[in-house]
């Protein structure tokens, strides 16, 4: 078996309502997304894709399109966090992504690879399978979900 990463950036809002310290405010990050998948290499030859696990443009397009598109320049907010809820809905055309858990980096991650694994793996027909999605919320911390 082979890995491979591939790393997606995008900026969203949050706030951990229970939180002590200041990531109860609303606030942003920069957020980098690393999709790692494990599969074994194509041997076919005279196919885009051969030599590959998968082409990074797909696994780059997958991810576009399932996490990065709807949570780019959004607010990632609790379901159960009511005052902020209502905050957002009262704002013409905002975009917000209501989550079923506190939008945490580890629960980001954990929603993200829920959400990435069935689309990846299989792809190609081959024996691939999401590996890991590592979320980083600041340069110096992250969260890793395997599964």
């Amino acid at each position: 078996m082979i890995s491979i990463t591939r790393r997606l950036h995008f900026d969203a809002g949050h706030r951990i309502p229970d939180h002590r310290s200041q990531c109860r405010n609303l606030h942003g990050h920069r957020y980098v997304l690393e999709i790692t998948l494990e599969g074994v290499v194509a041997d076919a030859p005279g196919q885009s894709d051969n030599g590959m696990v998968m082409d990074f443009a797909d696994i780059k397009a997958i991810a576009h399109t399932h996490i990065v598109e709807p949570w780019d320049h959004a607010f990632l907010v609790y379901e159960g966090d009511r005052a902020v809820r209502g905050f957002l809905e009262s704002l013409p055309e905002h975009k917000t992504v209501v989550l079923d858990r506190i939008p945490t980096a580890e629960n980001l991650a954990r929603i993200a690879y829920d959400i990435l694994a069935p689309r990846y793996e299989g792809h190609y027909g081959k024996q691939l399978r999401l590996a890991r999605v590592r979320l980083y919320e600041t340069p110096n911390c992250w969260a890793d979900c395997t599964g």
